[in-house]
């Protein structure tokens, strides 16, 4: 990216001369400008009226010694010719362009003088501006920054309040759940005193989902262990008829919480820095995906893509540290459906 600078009016003292050589035929003094700042040193560049095969050009410094240019060019869109010089730090505070006509046997001259401390302002005021451009870059990509993560945070919210939307009862089964569990009010289920209780000791929903979507909310609280998820029929089968057996991860899509961190199915974890107290599971049988959500913070924590036949049906793993773990009731007026 070019760097355009807007120099101060008074880094240059210039004074334009023109020196006819009185013959036949018109004059054609050359036009010198300052081209720009370049590699430490100051480009000029000087244009002819006339052609380039009218016309040459000499350079030279406030010596009058010959100073290498580039070659003529000839404009694009004009009859014009150019050329240019770069005056490097210590060529110098003076350049002169002489244009010689050919046809016309005459030569006219225009020189410029540059203030000793031009190029050391240019510097300053290049630095100045690259420091300037940095810190409004820096300015910007903070900016964006926070404006993605806003964009991402509305997202999720929508994402939460569309899958809130879809809300159902969900009440426990007492007739199948693991003997070392306790069911109250048919919402709360919590371990008993009993010692050794399995982590994975479970209570399932009474209602199971074959199709369409379904949304429910899990009270956590500050306990230091617990699962949520959805199992198959033939699990939960097995489960009502073979109650003192723990449930096995592998035979679920689920969330599981223990010391401080979340894993889910397959083993897979996630680096979430914030402890949920209520977690919004969302099962999507159209798409055929589980989700979990932070109902508070309104966060997609993972969805799970199901692999599944017949009807699923939620469940609940209390832990094993004695608290209650509850299903609420989710108020629809506070979440419109989308």
């Amino acid at each position: 990216m070019g760097l355009w600078v807007q120099l101060p009016a008074v880094t240059f003292v210039s004074a334009l001369v023109s020196t006819p050589h009185p013959t036949a035929g018109g004059r054609h003094d050359p036009l010198l400008v300052l081209d720009g700042y370049e590699n430490d040193g100051i480009r000029l560049k000087c244009f002819s009226e006339r052609l380039l095969s009218e016309v040459q050009v000499l350079w030279t410094d406030g010596r009058g010694d010959n100073i290498t240019a580039t070659p003529l060019t000839t404009g694009t869109t004009t009859a014009t010719a150019s050329s240019s010089v770069l005056l490097k730090p210590g060529a110098g505070n003076s350049a002169s362009c002489k244009i010689i006509d050919k046809l016309l046997r005459t030569s006219t001259e225009s020189s410029v003088v540059i203030a000793a401390n031009a190029q050391g302002c240019i510097q300053n005021d290049i630095d100045r501006l690259k420091k300037e451009l940095t810190e409004e870059q820096k300015t910007f990509e903070n900016a964006n920054q926070k404006m993605l993560a806003e964009i991402e945070r509305i997202r999720q919210q929508l994402e939460f309040c569309r899958a809130r939307s879809n809300a159902v009862n969900i009440t426990l089964d007492e007739n199948c759940k693991h003997p070392s569990l306790m069911v109250k009010e048919k919402n709360r289920v919590r371990s008993s005193s009993q010692a050794e209780i399995p982590p994975e000791a479970v209570v399932l929903a009474t209602e199971g989902f074959s199709g369409k979507k379904h949304y429910w909310e899990v009270e956590v609280g500050n306990k230091s262990e617990w699962g949520l998820g959805v199992l198959g029929e033939e699990m939960r089968n097995t489960l009502r008829t073979v109650t003192v057996d723990p449930l096995s991860k592998e035979n679920t899509f689920s969330l599981w919480f223990s010391k401080g961190e979340y894993s889910f199915t397959g083993g897979t974890d996630i680096k979430y820095h914030k402890v949920c107290s209520v977690v919004g599971v969302f099962l999507d049988l159209e798409l055929n995906q589980l989700s979990f959500f932070d109902a508070e913070e309104k966060y997609l924590l993972k969805r799970l893509s199901l692999e599944r036949s017949g009807t699923l049906y939620p469940f609940f793993s209390p832990g094993a540290d004695g608290k209650w773990l509850g299903v609420r009731p989710v108020m629809e007026k506070a979440f419109p459906s989308l």
